[in-house]
This record gives structure tokens, C-alpha cells and sequence, in this order.
């Protein structure tokens, strides 16, 4: 008997594999007295993973202080009244583990991982820099330098920079505009004072979450975090985010000698619980995603050799969010490329997928899912951004189940609000 594409390749199919390559027990979700929420689980293997995730960004930085919250990010880990910097640094890799740590427009993470068996140490340790993070002088002054070579590496690499000077102008007059790791100006401002307060205002239970995932007993760890962090008592946060409004479209060109042209077009899309994610996630990946099979990097480098690297992208926000898809090459040829990506999002609202070729988007999606399993660490920190988001847990799991329910009138609906958005387009050349 003949079978329907959908048949070969079921939903359960990849369910049953992430279980099998992630091998670990349901997540425990758990809320200390003072309001800190953790996302524990017990896993095989002999590494522990463990981190804390911060409800503020560089959307929440003060004013006329763009990159506090990256500077934190970075002198955090400088001091505090019991351990020197090279303390702090030294405490988890001296056992072969590593502290490390991020920061995006909307959160910081902290995080360990460390053998197994060293839970107590890597927790203690965050609790030590959340709490008492002292931010001396000195050590102030020599990351400053750090963060300013940081900016200026990012300012020489037109392919990272074109998308942060896209943000500049098309989230302009928010906190959303401005670059992460702020500015040479708005750097050389921020102070430890500046540092202590906004530890002291964001880094409170309420506006954290923990993760703890490991194969040490999940009850264990709870007691650790318990005993660790359990005390800390600081006040929920007022945020003060504000929906910010894009910008009128624009089209603008800068020049910066370089030999290729370096090009972002985007638009406004909906915010990360819209329901409609998964579509828009299904949609992009197959318009521009990381695979070579992806329609721009067939019909611009495959057909007509007119880049080297196209790719769409998904930034999701609280509150809004931005479809964009970046390209590089040469400047006479901005127009016709454009002209294509226009033509590709139009064809995919306009015309329907065969059965079998939508089975198969869903299941390379769901494929590359299935391989970024494989990422112990990865996984673990969803836990906690999952749990932040969205109040619950939505795993590479929960992700692959959504994605294989999309349906193709969904994605449809999808391309569709895209292909009827004016696209914002800017030019580093």
C-alpha cells in the first residue's frame, strides 16, 4: 500500500529520538519562599550544569549608560568581599569546569558546568557573585578597555555590525535600538556605582530563574539552591519596558570601504508567545535557514552566484519582534538580490507546498532540533529562558512536537503577513 509522506516520518518518530539522545527525566519545576523559580533535572552523564538567568538587558540599561548591562555582565565576576578576581575565575576551572557568562537586549546568564559531584561549589559560587558582586575600582577600569576594544572588533566586522546599525534605525527612540555593548562614549561613563545598583534592582529572586541540571538527585540540588540563595531577599523589579514603535520604513546606504556590500532587510513581526512562531520559525528556515536546500541560498548563490551568504533570521522580543534576512555582495547587485528575496517570501504566501515537500521541511526543522540536542548545555539554559518566557517549560521537546502540528495554511498565513510588510533595508559598504 502506497503511503502519504506524512506517514514515513511521523511526529512520534522525532519525539522518541530527542528522548532517546537527551536521555534525562522530566523537568522539576520548583518556587523558593523569596520567589526564585528553578528548572531542575537529572540527567545521565558526568557533567552538571548549572546557571542563573537575570529578567534584564540592555533594553533595561539607564540612561545615558548604553552597555551597563553588558559591563555588569563582565565585572561581575571581578570581585567580592571573600574572593579576589582571580578567585572568582579560578574557583570552577582549577576542577575542569568553566564560569562564563552572556548578555542579549532582554537577558543576562551566568553559568557553570563543572564534573558532577561539584554542584555545591558552582552554586555557591553564582550565589557569592549575585549577592555580593563588589565591582572595585581597578578591576572597573581595566575591563572598561576590554569592552572598548569588544565594541570596536564588532565595528570592524561589517557582516556583525550591519545588523546592530539595522536595530539603531529601525527600533529608534527605544532601548531596543541601541547596541549591546553600548558605546565608546556611554561606556567610558558607567561606573561601579552604576554597576551595584543595577545589580542590586534586577538580580532579585523574582526576576530570576535557576537552572540545575545534572546527575546528582534533583532533591539534593534543590536543597543546595535552598540553602544558598534561599535568604536572598531583594524587590521585584519595575522593568519599565515600553512597546517601542519601528520606525518609519527606510532604506539607507554606509559607507565603510569595504570590498562587499553588507545588506539587512527587515520588517515588524509579532512577539515570542505569539502562537504563531512556530510557523514564522518553519517559514523562515525554509526561506533562508542555515542548510545549503534553503530557497535564497539556492535561487541567489546555487542558480545565479550573486552572494556568498544569505540567511533569514528571527528576532523575538517580550513585546515585538523583527523578521530579517542578510545578505552579502556586490553593491550593483543590492537590487536584484532584494528583488529576489521579495519574489521568494511571495511565493511562499501565494503558493501552496506540495504534501511532500512541507512533510520535509517539518522534518529538517525538526532534524536540526534533533542535532542541537546533542548539546547538553544548550538544552539546559532552555530550561531557564523557556521557563522566563513563558512560565512553563518548552524544550527541544515541546518545540519539535509544535512544529510537526504546524500546518501548511499556517505557514501560509505567515509568509503572507511578511510578503505585505514594508521592508527597511540598510547598506554597509
Amino acid at each position: 500500500m502506497k503511503r502519504g509522506p506524512d506517514s514515513r516520518v511521523p511526529t512520534l518518530f522525532f519525539i522518541s529520538e530527542l528522548r532517546k539522545i537527551l536521555r534525562m527525566e522530566p523537568v522539576m519545576i520548583h518556587t523558593l519562599g523569596n520567589g526564585l523559580r528553578i528548572a531542575a533535572q537529572r540527567s545521565d552523564g558526568n557533567v552538571a550544569y548549572i546557571g542563573v538567568l537575570v529578567n534584564a538587558g540592555s533594553r533595561d540599561d539607564k540612561e545615558g549608560r548604553d552597555g551597563l548591562a553588558h559591563f555588569v555582565e563582565h565585572t561581575i565576576f571581578k570581585g567580592t568581599p571573600k574572593r579576589s578576581s582571580w578567585h572568582v575565575s579560578n574557583r570552577m576551572e582549577m576542577i575542569g569546569g568553566e564560569l562564563n557568562a552572556y548578555t542579549t537586549k532582554e537577558e543576562i546568564m551566568l553559568y557553570t558546568n563543572a564534573p558532577a559531584g561539584y554542584e555545591e561549589r558552582a552554586i555557591e559560587l553564582l550565589a557569592d557573585l549575585v549577592r555580593n558582586a563588589s565591582f572595585p575600582a581597578a578591576e572597573i577600569e581595566r575591563e572598561r578597555s576590554v569592552i572598548t576594544e569588544e565594541i570596536f572588533s564588532y565595528h570592524d566586522n561589517a557582516a556583525y555590525a550591519v545588523f546592530d546599525e539595522f536595530d539603531e534605525l529601525f527600533f529608534k527612540g527605544s532601548s531596543l535600538a541601541h547596541n549591546i555593548l553600548g558605546y565608546e562614549d556611554s561606556v567610558s561613563k558607567i561606573s561601579g556605582t552604576d554597576c551595584r545598583a543595577f545589580l542590586t534592582s534586577y538580580f532579585s529572586p523574582g526576576n530570576m530563574v535557576i537552572y540545575c541540571v545534572t546527575p546528582t538527585p534533583t532533591a539534593k540540588c534543590l536543597r543546595l539552591i535552598e540553602k544558598h540563595f534561599g535568604s536572598l531577599s531583594r524587590p521585584m523589579p519595575a522593568l519599565g519596558r515600553s512597546i517601542p514603535n519601528v520606525a518609519p520604513r527606510f532604506d539607507e546606504c554606509k559607507k565603510r570601504d569595504n570590498h562587499q556590500a553588507n545588506v539587512v532587510i527587515g520588517c515588524p513581526i509579532f512577539s515570542q508567545n505569539d502562537p504563531r512562531r512556530y510557523a514564522l520559525y518553519l517559514f523562515s528556515n525554509i526561506l533562508g535557514g542555515s542548510a545549503m536546500n534553503s530557497r535564497l541560498n539556492q535561487e541567489l548563490r546555487e542558480r545565479r552566484g550573486l552572494v556568498y551568504t544569505v540567511e533569514s533570521s528571527v528576532s523575538l522580543y517580550s513585546d515585538t519582534g523583527a523578521f530579517q534576512v542578510y545578505f552579502g555582495t556586490e553593491a550593483k547587485k543590492i537590487e536584484r538580490c532584494t528583488a529576489l528575496i521579495r519574489r521568494e517570501i511571495e511565493k511562499m504566501a501565494s503558493t501552496p507546498m506540495s504534501d511532500r515537500a512541507f512533510a520535509q521541511a517539518r522534518r529538517q526543522l525538526c532534524g536540526q532540533l534533533l542535532v542541537s540536542g546533542e548539546n547538553r548545555e544548550n538544552c539546559a539554559m532552555t530550561l531557564a529562558k523557556s521557563l522566563m518566557r513563558h512560565g512553563e517549560i518548552h524544550d527541544q521537546l515541546h518545540t519539535s512536537g509544535m512544529i510537526m502540528e504546524t500546518t501548511k495554511d499556517e505557514l501560509m498565513q505567515v509568509a503572507g503577513l511578511i510578503a505585505d510588510s514594508e521592508f527597511s533595508r540598510l547598506t554597509l559598504t
